[in-house]
Formats: structure tokens, sequence, C-alpha cells
């Protein structure tokens, strides 16, 4: 058996600075530094000219001043959007971050990063496997091993992933499914990230018998992370990170 994965934290800020900035911004990530987090959570999609990105919606319209599929547009377009003002005027401005630049401070601001790899859907599985490969690959140019831990919902993504690099890599799960050793040992996992509304106490020793890491996602209240930290598992990814303390 390998030996237990380890996060930085127990708790881990959530698309950045969760939703006291606006999500998966450099913002974001300033002020869970400020705050006192080392370990953030972030996502990364490529855009049409196959950039990578901070992005979680496969649309532009919900964090940001433009419209339409991030899939379909130029990097430099999206570069002059406000992904600021949705979420306060205080940050009317802050761009769209390559994942260069959120990378780069990330190392400049110590901080430990879980890069969840997002294919933008639409471009099912050669879309999947290019984000997979081209994230992966930056991040092994931006990060030392022990300072990232990649992961995705996508399969394709992580297999691609894998053949690209040897970092640390983590497989997301909604429900936990039926053959999620297979999945686990096809990209030679070293964690499980599951939705902590749907994961039992039986799930969470069965992880956790096979030497893995276990993280639960999204998790804002205290009482819910104890509850979670005495099941086992390891570290909680949190939008609140004015009520959960990073230690």
């Amino acid at each position: 058996m390998r030996s237990p994965y380890s996060y930085p934290q127990r708790v881990i800020a959530h698309r950045g600075g969760g939703v006291l900035a606006p999500e998966n911004t450099l913002a974001g990530l300033r002020l869970a530094h400020a705050r006192g987090f080392g370990a953030v959570e972030f996502d990364v999609m490529l855009t049409g000219d196959a950039v990578p990105i901070l992005m979680h919606d496969d649309t532009l319209e919900r964090t940001t001043s433009g419209r339409g599929q991030v899939g379909t547009a130029r990097a430099a377009d999206l570069a002059r959007l406000d992904a600021g003002s949705w979420r306060d005027e205080r940050f009317a401005g802050e761009p769209v971050p390559g994942f260069g630049a959120a990378a780069a401070l990330c190392v400049e601001l110590g901080l430990w990063a879980n890069v969840e790899i997002k294919p933008w859907a639409p471009g099912g599985v050669a879309v999947a496997e290019r984000t997979g490969t081209l994230v992966a690959s930056a991040s092994a140019i931006a990060f030392s091993p022990a300072r990232v831990l990649l992961s995705s919902f996508s399969p394709e993504a992580l297999r691609a992933a894998r053949v690209a690099c040897r970092l640390d890599i983590a497989c997301l799960f909604d429900a936990l499914p039926a053959n999620w050793r297979e999945q686990v040992g096809a990209v030679d996992a070293v964690a499980v990230h599951c939705n902590a509304a749907r994961l039992s106490k039986a799930e969470a020793a069965a992880i956790k018998a096979q030497g893995l890491g276990l993280m639960c996602w999204t998790v804002n209240d205290p009482e819910v992370a104890q509850r979670l930290f005495d099941m086992g598992v390891d570290a909680v990814c949190t939008d609140r990170l004015d009520l959960l303390s990073p230690a």
C-alpha cells in the first residue's frame, strides 16, 4: 500500500477566494493568502486557441462581462473582459487570468494549488484530452511537484494528464461510482475528491483503506467540516473563508 497522501492544510480555499472575491481570479488568490490560507483550488479550461485560463463555466455570462462559449473564444479577447464586477464593484476590472499568471502568483505567495482540469464540455473527448495534456504540461513547468495536485471529473483529461506528466492526481466524483478503484488505478491517483453531501462513512473508510487522500467539497459549515474529519476525511474545500479557519 502507498503512503497516505498528505494535504498541506485541512481547509482549502475554493476557486481562490470563495465567496469573498470573484472566483478563479488573481484577486481571489491574494485574498486567500491574506486570510492565512496556504492552499487553494481553482479551475483551468482551454480557450478556443488552446490557451489555459482560469474559468469554471463553459459560458462567459455568469462570471464575466462577456457572452458566448469559452471554448470558441480567443484568449486575447477574454483578457479584456471584466471578471470582477459580478461579485462586487470593488473588483471592477479584474481580468480573466491566464493559468501562467495564476501559477506564478501561487509560487510567489507560497500557495499550494489544487488545479482542477475543467474541459470545455461541448468539445467532447478530444478537447478533454487536449485540456488534460496542456494543463498538466504547464503545471509541471510552473510548480514543484509537492506544491500542486491535479484533479478532474473527466477520466479522459486525467488519462491524458498522466501521460503528459508525473504530478500527483486526484479523481473527482460527485457520487462515488462502483468502479472508483478502477478509475483511480487507471491514472495512478493519490487521492479522491468527493461531494461532501453524498459521501458515506463507509465510503470514506474504503477510500482511506486504499491509502488514498480524501478531500470533500464544498463545505461551508464548521460543524459539517468536523463531522467529515471525524469520518476520516483529510481536507475540505470551502467557499466561506470567513467561517472556516485554514488551520
